[in-house]
């Protein structure tokens, strides 16, 4: 197995990709799921990441079909003890907003889906600034007494409420956020660094940031007159039409080619050695994609490549 990494003050440790568990129930069968799940633990892999809200906006779907999925995989394969699985609270449709009745309703929902007993990491998935985080850290906190969740982390919160929840914690003796997970990327650095990143920094988090590849377009599939067909094509593929998007690419190539790796392990590398990241989150739909985004765990970029891409994302 790859050298883990400590997750922050968690007392977790994990491989340092986090495979996405969006696809599951969406644009990937519970069959295609169970195969990528295997492929990813054989490689070394523990850390799943999915929320309670994966994939309600299809249709004909309620949310947390990912978490059953997931759920049903663990059990298949009796590997809990050995998966280190986050899931997400506040934008389930049944189960919106970070209340602390909301939370408790929530968790204990995702704890049937998953078939477990605890979840290893629960996010605040989106915060809610109308809600104080004295009542969403009582109610985490709760949970953390209870021994149904092991750490918390906070997903898509700016840093002056991060530092807000943090000062709190520590306060009352609350537990504490160790994790965040911002948008963060090779086309979107504005997103994580600066405040959130120095907030971060100084508390000691760690960061498992999600589009890690740029909605696939830091795969290098996303060309000038290419068509791809992802549901999340259009979105991707928008990067093409900035200056930064065409330049991060050809640095990509380049790198990837002196590595004889893929543009995408190139793109979660770089991403893996920035200041307080500890694990990307990269999700794969088949097997196929997934040596590619596992492969990570043993590409260490040159200074000198690192600062290529620095220069080329500016």
């Amino acid at each position: 197995m790859s050298e883990l990494r400590k997750l922050g003050t968690s007392g977790l440790e994990v491989f340092p990709l986090a495979l996405g568990g969006n696809v599951f129930g969406w644009t990937a069968d519970e069959r295609e799921s169970f195969a990528v799940l295997d492929a990813y633990t054989a490689a070394g892999g523990n850390f799943v990441d999915t929320a309670d809200s994966y994939s309600a906006w299809v249709e004909g779907n309620e949310g947390g079909e990912s978490e059953t999925v997931i759920g049903r995989w663990l059990k298949a394969r009796g590997n809990r003890s050995e998966v280190v699985v986050a899931t997400k609270v506040s934008q389930h449709p049944k189960y919106r907003g970070l209340s602390a009745a909301n939370i408790r309703a929530a968790a204990e929902a995702s704890l049937r889906r998953l078939g477990t007993d605890h979840i290893d990491l629960y996010y605040t998935h989106f915060d809610q600034p109308g809600t104080p985080v004295e009542e969403i850290l009582l109610a985490l906190d709760q949970l953390v007494r209870e021994g149904k969740v092991r750490a918390i982390g906070a997903s898509n919160i700016t840093a002056e409420r991060l530092q807000e929840s943090l000062d709190f914690s520590e306060r009352e003796g609350f537990a504490r956020y160790t994790v965040v997970q911002p948008h963060y990327n090779l086309v979107s650095r504005d997103t994580y660094e600066g405040p959130l990143r120095d907030v971060a920094e100084r508390a000691g988090l760690a960061a498992v940031p999600y589009y890690a590849l740029a909605s696939g377009f830091l795969t290098g599939k996303y060309r000038p007159g290419t068509t791809v067909d992802s549901p999340r094509a259009t979105g991707a593929a928008r990067h093409l039409d900035s200056e930064r998007g065409r330049r991060v690419l050809a640095a990509l190539d380049e790198i990837a080619e002196a590595h004889g790796a893929s543009p995408a392990t190139v793109a979660l590398a770089w991403l893996a050695a920035r200041p307080t990241v500890v694990a990307p989150t990269a999700s794969a739909r088949t097997v196929d994609q997934l040596p590619a985004l596992t492969a990570v765990a043993g590409l260490r970029l040159t200074d000198e490549q690192t600062a290529r891409l620095d220069t080329a994302s500016d």
